[in-house]
């Protein structure tokens, strides 16, 4: 499977100098590229080396690898920008977003990533260097560090390309690695049900909560700090807001990560595979009051899937994905659906049988049993299409709940 291992470089001043000379050279580039592409309809890769490969070399003085790659680039933006389109997600056909998106050329920040082959870098893995091509020539000796872990995988897994980009002064590296798989478990004896939500990030059918109360009162907490950081608009206030807009995203992530790895590590010892909701489209599905908007935007549900998903896979853990309907409103010991059935935002009490439980708990058993269903019957997944939108641009309502709205809205 494939990995993006990240690595950070430590240039030196005279270094850095040119890593930036030469991404904002190739990002120059590469709008330019953009809209000669824009200009011609001219979006394939062989296509618009036709019109550009030449100016790009002589122009911003790029080898000849680096300009095949920024026309690679940005044909790769326009089938983005195309798929985007295709699913719906920049709005329908004549909104003023799609409008936005399709009326004029894709450009390219100074700073956005560029990719690098084997030919333009190359690494020293015994003395933590890599070489790299830069429009003043190429420099050696670029120090970079990570972790053990990290410099262990990329040591023994680099293949393929390498993305050069910087964050706030930071250079850094994302170096493809193909990891080996570990052998999938053909035959799991049952599955661990996960239930994702924003009070509590991840319930497991065993019973194990994993709460995300104090996650969330950071998150209150640095809402208001730079609500009061905007509003004084002051030089300081500048300086701090830039300092910590990525600190909570990197807080979730860094969580996120344990729960993912807690939870493979716990599927693959007890020889089950995991259960897990399709939430695909959730905030289109799901009508929230302007007070919760916030907190269910910033959760990072999605995140959190996509690691369970990949470190599953790496340790060759099934994962089965469910249809998230009525999972809160459904009994897990009688399988009596009722709205009423779900007291409150904590707690399940059955109006068939008086079974009582955790909410969150009694939701990932449901995942639970329809995974294991659906892997008796042979499939792998009954994840909900995402609602076509209708004309006018709403949204056709959907008389499935998914278990993590309840969270935000205990009335579901």
């Amino acid at each position: 499977m494939k990995l993006t291992v990240q690595i950070r470089l430590l240039p030196t001043p005279v270094q850095a100098a040119a890593l930036e000379a030469t991404l904002r050279a190739c990002n120059e580039a590469a709008t330019w590229a953009g809209g000669v592409a824009f200009e011609k309809d001219v979006k394939r890769n062989f296509a618009l080396r036709e019109h550009t490969y030449g100016e790009i070399k002589a122009r911003w003085r790029l080898g000849a690898q680096a300009a095949q790659h920024v026309i690679k680039k940005t044909c790769d933006a326009y089938a983005t920008l195309k798929a985007n389109l295709k699913a719906g997600n920049l709005g329908r056909p004549g909104s003023k977003r799609y409008r936005k998106a399709t009326e004029k050329p894709v450009a390219f920040r100074p700073g956005s990533a560029q990719p690098y082959d084997d030919r333009m870098l190359s690494w020293q893995m015994a003395g933590r260097r890599v070489s790299v091509w830069t429009v003043v020539g190429r420099i050696k000796d670029v120090a970079f560090t990570g972790s053990a872990e990290q410099l262990a995988t990329l040591a023994l897994y680099r293949k393929g390309e390498s993305d050069l980009l910087v964050w706030d002064g930071m250079w850094f590296l994302n170096a493809t690695c193909e990891v080996p798989e570990a052998p999938p478990n053909p035959d799991p004896h049952d599955f661990l049900g996960i239930d994702l939500g924003i009070v509590n990030i991840a319930t497991t059918s065993d019973g194990e909560i994993m709460a995300g109360r104090e996650l969330n009162r950071i998150r209150t907490r640095e809402r208001i700090l730079r609500t009061k950081l905007q509003k004084k608009d002051t030089p300081s206030a500048k300086r701090r807001l830039k300092k910590r807009r990525r600190k909570e995203s990197r807080r979730a992530r860094d969580i996120n990560h344990k729960i993912a790895k807690h939870v493979v590590a716990e599927a693959e010892r007890t020889g089950r595979g995991i259960a897990l909701e399709e939430l695909t489209g959730i905030r289109e599905r799901v009508r929230l009051r302007k007070p919760q908007r916030a907190t269910h935007s910033s959760w990072a549900f999605a995140q959190l899937g996509a690691f369970i998903a990949y470190k599953a896979e790496k340790a060759g853990v099934p994962v089965v994905y469910v249809d998230p309907a009525y999972t809160s409103r459904t009994c897990a010991e009688c399988g009596h659906i009722d709205r009423a059935n779900r007291v409150s935002q904590a707690w399940f009490a059955c109006r068939s049988c008086g079974f009582v439980d955790h909410a969150d708990r009694n939701s990932s058993r449901n995942i639970r049993a329809r995974a294991w269903q659906l892997w008796r019957r042979g499939a792998l997944s009954t994840a909900p299409a995402p609602p076509p939108r209708q004309r006018g641009g709403a949204r056709r309502k959907r008389s499935v709940t998914a278990s993590d709205a309840r969270c935000a809205n205990p009335a579901l």
